[in-house]
């Protein structure tokens, strides 16, 4: 059958049908296929769906090994400094510490007079025998001399006091054979006893000698009696060590 022929008769068959009966959903039924349409553009992109829901927790699994360790930071800015805190409750008192060692100040200290005469006579240079002790704890003083020896180094005080009768007197005060200070008192006829005093500081260290001298033998007027007293007499007044001396 020639293509025309077949035309002709697939449009009688479709007009047939279209006058018996009606058709269901406005379908027609094909009873010959036709060429394939062009296809159509692309669509749209739809909107983006709803999140899905979180997933399940993994199991349990073994703990990875270590990473390798990472390189020192470099260290930050310093940061501002805080206020003072508050100054804190007083701690409980200590106990009471071991008893110390008590220090001795040094000591040096003498005084003598001369034995009751009425007169001692004494050649001049001679050092002058207060013999008879009152003072005399750290035996610094010689009575048999009439010479103090320094022990302790320091400053000392010396004076002496005699009683003059029937004679002028001058002595000296020595210092290791120099003269400290020298007195001298006149005599006047006087029917009573005179008197003459003087002292010095010296400063002395270990070994120095120190000693009353008769200056002029002429001038020898030193007296002692029952009722008044030629005396020497000495004492420290600092002392020099440089560790508050312990000297018993």
């Amino acid at each position: 059958m020639s293509p025309s022929k077949k035309w002709s008769l697939c449009l009688l068959v479709m007009l047939l049908a279209s006058v018996s009966y009606e058709l269901d959903d406005n379908k027609i039924p094909s009873l010959c296929s036709g060429s394939p349409g062009i296809p159509g553009s692309p669509g749209m992109h739809g909107t983006p769906g709803v999140p899905g829901r979180d997933g399940r927790d993994g199991r349990d699994a073994q703990p990875g090994e270590p990473g390798d360790k990472g390189d020192r930071g470099e260290p930050g800015q310093s940061g501002t400094r805080g206020l003072t805190g508050d100054h804190g409750d007083p701690g409980p008192k200590g106990e009471k510490g071991v008893d110390g060692e008590c220090a001795v100040a040094p000591k040096s200290a003498f005084s003598a007079k001369m034995s009751d005469a009425k007169a001692i006579p004494v050649a001049g240079g001679e050092a002058i025998r207060f013999d008879r002790i009152i003072l005399n704890e750290q035996g610094d003083y010689n009575a048999e001399t009439g010479v103090f020896t320094c022990r302790v180094p320091g400053a000392y005080y010396f004076t002496v006091h005699a009683t003059v009768y029937r004679a002028s007197l001058q002595f000296d005060l020595m210092k290791n054979g120099f003269t400290l200070a020298s007195y001298f008192q006149f005599f006047g006829n006087w029917s009573k006893p005179a008197s003459l005093s003087g002292g010095t500081l010296a400063h002395l260290i270990p070994g120095d000698k120190v000693w009353v001298q008769m200056a002029l033998g002429e001038y020898n007027g030193f007296y002692s009696s029952p009722k008044t007293d030629s005396t020497f007499t000495g004492f420290l007044v600092y002392s020099d060590w440089k560790n508050s001396a312990v000297f018993a």
